[in-house]
This record gives structure tokens, C-alpha cells and sequence, in this order.
């Protein structure tokens, strides 16, 4: 038999032999290509004296070319860090592919289509360029290829990565999880505002519009919360190991990729801001007792309770009085534009250097919430998966380098940002009470930095005495929650 007629069904005598047969019916699975075609599943009938073969054959599809799309943020050039994939490996849509850094977040590439990955264009730790090919993917036969935009996505689907889609003759930008939630609320795209870059959808939209529709208030929450299990018994911690210095006998140099090359941007832009410093001492023996009271009740609905979150708190309830401590400036410092929402960000110690996520809204959010929130960037910043929508949009930052070490700081400005405050370590220390005798104390000092072009050394020492007084006396901050 021809080509042509083993497609549509009838296999020639030598096709036949190459399989085993029996005098009823033969399965046959699998199987060598002949004249290249490749078999699935095959049917032998047979009847007295007739054999014939229904044969199905699958032709391989079109190789794409996978590209690195744009992430947004002026981004053109990112390192992969990890692949998810190697060549050979069968890949559907929305598969993870690889990790990639950028000076500002890791971000998860996944597949547009079905297939066969065919090559990899980059090693690990290799510079990967925006527009230029990832992988090589040889799809399917019959599927449809498109050649738009390839999915980006963190691990929380980060709200300034995109996709498009038409609706109505108009361009929708929206992530994918943020028109699944649509989709599951039954809500149009096509009536919702966006509030995004050019115009895309973030959830907060769909939130909003949710909301107007049910007359619900929704606060702001994370769209895939991690719940932390309680902690296990407290077991004695080995000292930490110092890791021992590595002499090659040779200088050696390298290229700034990554975050420590943001690092020498952000600083290159704070050296320019004229620099005020306070710092003070908040006695917090009031404070732990609360927190010891309440950290069972925490640990029991699943969150670690530290004292992260009152401070938070503290700061957030302050920024009301002081509302520019939560502004930013222009480059030009002309303007200057005071923020609606409190999105604090916590200095964090991760193995990938110095990061900066904040948590959105504080100002919407209770000490648990925040905990919660804290809980959630702790458990992906220790993973290395911190995604675009996690670090950026932070508008006052605390650092808690007391929990490393030290008392006192001199914390860097995070351009746009107008302030930030260092947090040392807490002390039992003595100290008078009011009725004069000496008592041990739980004191933690405390280093403000300003940007002095308009903010004034008062307001900073304001500001600071609030936010102690909140500490010292944490019932007080009841009388100001909202």
C-alpha cells in the first residue's frame, strides 16, 4: 500500500509484519515510524482470511519560537535562574518554564503552548534579552499557533504583568488570574475601569466593583495566602555556621547583575537626597507582655505573631497625623504627591541580597491581617519568589536590623520615598519607674531618616513620639483603629 492509503487506513504487508499478531484481534501500541509516519494506537481485525490494520497517524506540528516578553519597568535584560524544563520534556500551556531575575523581582515564565521543548537558548545564570528567544517548542499537530505576547507571571501573578484580551472591539488588559476571578464572580471585563498601567485591570478593580454591586466593603488581601502551620516546639538552635572564606590564590571579577546592580541604582539616586537623622529609645515591656498573651491565640489560627506588626501598625496609625512622611517627590523635587494608601515596607535579609517588599494598605488591615501579610512575603522572599507586585509601590519603609544585631542605624532613603526608620534590637535594660526605683525594662532604640528638602526635624520628632506612645501604651492604639 501507498503512503497515501496507509494514511487513510489500510497498512501495507510489511507494515503488517512489524508488529505480532494472533488469529482474533491485536492491540498494537506504539511502534517504530515507517515512510515517517508515526503510530498511535493501532486496531488488527481479522476475519477468516482478510487481515486489516486501522492505522491513525499523527503528524509533528510547527516549531515556535518561545520569546522573553516584556515584564514591564523599563525591564530589557533578566538572568535565568532556574529551568523547569530541558529539552525532550513535553510542555502544556501555562507550564512553568524557567525562573528569571530582573534588577527588581523573580518572575516565573510559563508556556503559551502544547508541545515538545526542542532547545534551550541559555544556561543558568546566563543574561537573557526581552524580544529574543527562550526556547525552542515544536507543538502539537493541529493546534493553533499564535504568535502574541508569552505569559509572565510571579508566583502571586503580579499585577503589572499582562495579557490581552479583545472584548467588544476593545482592548482588555488583564493577568489571567485577575479574569479568572472575573470569570468566577461573573463579572465583564469590559465594565470594569482599570486603574493599571495603560489602562489594565488589576484585582483591586475587580474587587471594587465587586463590592459596589453587593454593597460589601472588601479590604485589600493577598490573592493566594499562605497559611503558615503552627510553629513546632522550640528546640535548642545549634549557633549559626560562619561560612569560611574561600581563597582561589587569583583576583577575580565579575559583572553587578541582578539586585545588587538595582542596589547600586537605588543608592545612586538616595546619595543625592540631603539626609536628616533622629533617633530615639521606646520602652517596650508593656508591649511584650501583650504579645505574649496574644501570640497563642495567633499561633492557633495559623499565624506567627511578632512584634513586626504592632510596629506597622504604630506607623500607619502616625502617617495619619503626618501624612508627609507618606508622600513622594519628583526627580526635580517640584511636586509633590501625598499617598492614599500606606503600603510599608519591611527591609528583609534574603540569600538573594537586601529586598524591599511592603505590605499594601496597611492602613485597611488589623495586626493579625498584617501578620498574615508578613507571614506570606517571609515564606517567599526565604524562596526567592517575590514577585514584581510585592516589591514595588512601597511608600514608607521600616528596617528591622535588630534582628541581626546593632542598636542604633543610619537607614538609606528608598527613592520616591521621604522617610524610613531603623529598628534595633530589644534590651532588658534598667530603668526608673515613676516611682523612682530601678526596674528592668524591654527597650528597643529607634533611627529615623528624613528627606530634609520638606520634611523638617519637628515633624520627624513628632511623628517618632507618636509612634513610641502607641509602643509604650499599645492599648491606646484601640481608641484610633478604624
Amino acid at each position: 500500500a501507498s503512503p497515501a492509503a496507509t494514511r487513510t487506513g489500510v497498512c501495507s504487508r510489511r507494515q503488517e509484519q512489524m508488529w505480532f499478531q494472533t488469529t482474533e484481534t491485536t492491540w498494537l501500541t506504539g511502534g517504530p515510524p515507517v515512510m515517517g509516519i508515526t503510530f498511535k494506537q493501532i486496531v488488527l481485525s481479522l476475519s477468516d482470511n482478510v487481515t486489516v490494520l486501522f492505522c491513525s497517524a499523527v503528524n509533528q506540528g510547527p516549531i515556535v519560537q518561545f520569546k522573553l516578553s516584556d515584564i514591564g519597568e523599563g525591564i530589557m535584560e533578566v538572568t535565568v535562574k532556574e529551568w523547569y524544563v530541558k529539552e525532550g520534556d513535553k510542555v502544556s500551556q501555562f507550564d512553568s518554564i524557567c525562573e528569571v531575575q530582573s534588577d527588581k523581582a523573580s518572575v516565573t515564565i510559563t508556556s503559551r503552548y502544547d508541545g515538545v521543548i526542542k532547545k534551550l537558548y541559555y544556561d543558568v545564570d546566563a543574561t537573557a534579552f526581552v524580544g529574543k528567544p527562550l526556547v525552542d517548542i515544536e507543538t502539537e499537530s493541529g493546534s493553533e499557533v499564535i504568535q502574541e505576547e508569552d505569559v509572565v507571571e510571579t508566583p502571586a501573578m503580579a499585577q503589572e504583568e499582562h495579557t490581552h484580551q479583545e472584548i467588544k472591539g476593545h482592548k482588555t488588559q488583564a493577568t489571567p488570574a485577575v479574569r479568572r476571578l472575573a470569570i468566577e464572580n461573573n463579572i465583564k471585563l469590559s465594565e470594569v475601569v482599570g486603574t493599571g498601567k495603560d489602562g489594565r485591570i488589576l484585582k483591586e478593580d475587580i474587587l471594587n466593583f465587586l463590592a459596589k454591586q453587593t454593597g460589601a466593603i472588601l479590604p485589600p488581601t493577598p490573592f493566594q495566602e499562605i497559611q503558615t502551620p503552627p510553629p513546632a516546639p522550640a528546640a535548642v538552635k545549634p549557633p549559626p555556621a560562619t561560612p569560611k572564606p574561600v581563597f582561589t590564590g587569583k583576583d577575580v571579577t565579575e559583572p553587578l547583575k541582578g539586585f545588587q546592580k538595582a542596589m547600586v541604582k537605588t543608592m545612586t539616586v538616595a546619595l543625592k537626597i540631603p539626609h536628616f537623622g533622629y533617633c530615639d529609645e521606646v520602652d517596650l515591656s508593656r508591649l511584650v507582655a501583650l504579645r505574649s498573651e496574644l501570640k497563642p491565640l495567633a499561633e492557633s489560627r495559623g499565624v506567627r505573631l511578632s512584634y513586626m506588626p504592632f510596629f506597622i501598625k504604630a506607623a500607619s496609625l502616625g502617617l495619619h497625623h503626618f501624612p508627609i512622611l507618606n508622600a513622594s517627590v519628583d526627580e526635580d523635587c517640584q511636586n509633590i504627591t501625598y499617598k492614599a494608601s500606606h503600603n510599608i515596607g519591611l527591609a528583609m535579609d534574603t540569600s538573594q541580597g537586601l529586598l524591599v517588599p511592603n505590605v499594601k494598605n496597611v492602613q485597611l488591615l488589623s495586626v493579625l491581617e498584617i501578620a498574615l501579610e508578613l507571614n506570606r512575603l517571609q515564606v517567599l522572599g526565604a524562596s526567592g519568589q517575590l514577585g514584581t507586585a510585592d516589591l514595588m509601590g512601597g511608600t514608607f519603609t521600616l528596617s528591622n536590623i535588630g534582628s541581626i544585631g546593632g542598636t542604633y542605624a543610619k537607614p538609606v532613603i528608598l527613592p520616591p520615598e521621604v522617610a524610613i526608620g531603623a529598628l534595633g534590637k530589644i534590651q532588658v535594660l534598667p530603668r526608673f519607674d515613676a516611682a523612682g526605683q530601678v526596674v528592668p525594662a524591654h527597650i528597643m532604640k529607634v533611627s529615623w531618616s528624613a528627606d530634609h528638602r520638606i520634611i523638617d526635624g519637628a515633624t520627624m520628632c513628632r511623628f517618632s513620639n507618636l509612634w513610641r506612645e502607641y509602643l509604650e501604651n499599645p492599648a491606646s492604639m484601640v481608641l484610633d483603629l478604624k
